[in-house]
């Protein structure tokens, strides 16, 4: 019996099982649209989607019988959902089933695996932190191990996206690696995954005796959890002051954002409202179900990269006078999506409403259906400048605050005190802290053991603790070893920035994000005159 079949039946067989798959497509189209309510409502409010539909038939038709070589129908229909989602607003979106895994993941606030940060510097797999209370941490992996096998095979040269695949795995499963760690031969250990948490607060910590400070980078499952863990240990240091930093801090779960403010907001108020088309996405949020904090004074910090979530915290704050808004005007983003599984495995997150602020404003930055235009607007280098922040608002509506302030819609969160990043950075410096083989952690990694005594001292640390000159040169030397193709004399121009990075790196080594993020934040520019609006601030909190 032949089993092969030739060139022109394998084509017929292609064109067949093409034209089903139309045919089937349409009369699954035709009933929906005629016989279903939705379907009738899609028919009345645009008579032509049913011509149209016939049009993506015949393109589909016409591909399969002339088209050079054979489709790939898959990759063919994916970009065709992602160009149609895109017509619509560049915050609805097709997820492809592949990335469903991971985008859970990130929203979820936990993966499952053992529990490192690393790189993959000069070919090694190299440990750059242990997770804290990580498999890892538990195992005895420090910072700057090398990880040269995974269960018995060699990881020379191995990729980031192999990493998490041989490293990630179920909570209860073994994985065993050698480890390779200057001074001693190399060593095996097996480590038990288990359930390690993505953290929605980088730091929180007080940068004087009075002022806490809480980076969020992200609102995810656990963030408003994480938010009262890191309140309640500042004001048990004493915190009367806080300095809420939600730059670059892209949103998330809107849910995570009503609940992050109402521990900042007294009594029931309007935090946010929604409105969309369909009646279950028209709701109101309301403040009063967490006031057990103090109405401390508060200043937020913003930037461009603060969008969503974040922009929900940054307009309650401002619309309802209870803190100041300080740094960038924000990305603009005021679309709320719900994500909808699909039968394959693949999703899609649509807009189903607007936000709008206590005071009424939506701050979505308007769209012409240009991708492009949207980001390269928002990141315009003058964006940010007083000229461009006057003329914008001249044009923008204008809305009132709780005590009569006035603030902006249609473009982002308008700060109250504008003040621009100033990190004028060599582009020889910044090359270097690009580089893949990370000389500040790997220099840093060696000063921790140089000034060991200094683990014991965290607070003379920051007053009394400063990177030489001779530990400087240090640095220059290795970028030389590294052979990374530089301008020295340009890096030498940024020493004293340098010099603050790698402390900042001692020091997360020594005792982890907080004090790194410390050292960075007292050298910070919009930081340091944030600070200065704690008195206005305060009056704000009288008034209230």
């Amino acid at each position: 019996m032949n089993n092969f079949i030739t060139r022109e039946e394998r084509k017929l067989k292609v064109i067949k099982k093409a034209l089903v798959v139309s045919f089937t497509v349409i009369m699954l189209i035709t009933i929906f649209l005629f016989v279903t309510p939705t379907g009738k409502k899609i028919c009345v409010a645009g008579s032509n989607l049913y011509t149209k539909i016939n049009v993506l038939n015949e393109i589909i038709r016409i591909i399969n019988d002339y088209y050079v070589e054979v489709p790939d129908w898959e990759k063919v229909m994916d970009g065709a959902f992602i160009g149609l989602l895109e017509e619509l607003d560049p915050h609805s979106v097709y997820i492809e089933k592949e990335k469903i895994s991971g985008i859970k993941e990130e929203f979820s606030g936990k993966f499952e695996g053992v529990g490192i940060e690393f790189d993959v510097l000069d070919g090694y797999l190299t440990v750059i932190a242990p997770v804290a209370n990580s498999p890892s941490e538990r195992a005895g992996i420090q910072a700057g191990d090398k990880i040269v096998k995974i269960d018995g095979e060699s990881a020379y040269k191995i990729t980031n996206k192999e990493v998490r695949d041989k490293l990630r795995g179920p909570k209860g499963s073994r994985v065993g690696v050698t480890i390779r760690r200057k001074g001693v031969e190399d060593f095996d250990v097996i480590i038990v995954r288990d359930e390690i948490p993505l953290y929605s607060v980088s730091a929180s910590v007080m940068l004087d005796d009075e002022i806490g400070y809480i980076y969020l980078n992200r609102f995810s499952g656990t963030t408003a959890t994480e938010m009262e863990q890191a309140l309640v240990k500042l004001e048990q240091r004493g915190m009367k002051k806080l300095l809420l930093d939600l730059r670059n801090n892209g949103g998330g779960y809107l849910e995570q954002a009503i609940k992050v403010a109402d521990m900042f907001i007294s009594e029931k108020q309007l935090v946010l409202s929604t409105k969309g088309r369909i009646s279950n996405s028209n709701e109101e949020f309301y403040s009063g179900l967490n006031n057990h904090h103090s109405q401390f004074p508060m200043v937020v910090l913003i930037n461009r990269g603060s969008a969503s979530a974040s922009e929900i915290i940054s307009g309650a704050v401002q619309d309802l006078d209870r803190g100041l808004i300080v740094g960038e005007t924000s990305f603009g983003k005021g679309l709320v999506q719900r994500q909808y599984s699909l039968r394959d495995g693949s999703a899609v997150r649509v807009t189903v409403a607007r936000y709008y602020t206590p005071s009424g404003r939506c701050i979505q930055r308007s769209y012409d259906g240009n991708l492009y235009d949207y980001y390269e607007t928002f990141a315009e280098a003058n964006r940010d400048s007083i000229l461009a922040e006057e003329d914008s608002t001249k044009e923008r509506p204008k809305f009132k605050t709780k005590n009569g302030r006035t603030v902006f819609g249609g473009g982002g969160i308008t700060p109250d005190y504008h003040i621009m990043y100033k990190n004028e950075l060599t582009d020889e410096t910044r090359k270097v802290l690009r580089h893949p083989s990370r000389v500040i952690f790997e220099n840093a990694n060696i000063y921790t053991k140089k000034y060991n005594k200094w683990k014991n001292s965290k607070d003379k640390f920051y007053t009394k603790f400063d990177i030489s000159d001779k530990d400087f040169d240090q640095f220059i030397k290795l970028i030389q070893e590294k052979e990374i193709d530089v301008n020295l004399k340009e890096v030498r121009k940024d020493k004293n920035y340098i010099k603050i990075l790698l402390k900042a790196e001692m020091a997360r080594l020594y005792w982890g994000y907080d004090e790194y993020y410390k050292i960075l934040r007292l050298v910070d520019n919009q930081v340091i005159d944030a600070m200065k609006y704690f008195d206005e601030a305060t009056g704000m909190v009288a008034k209230n």
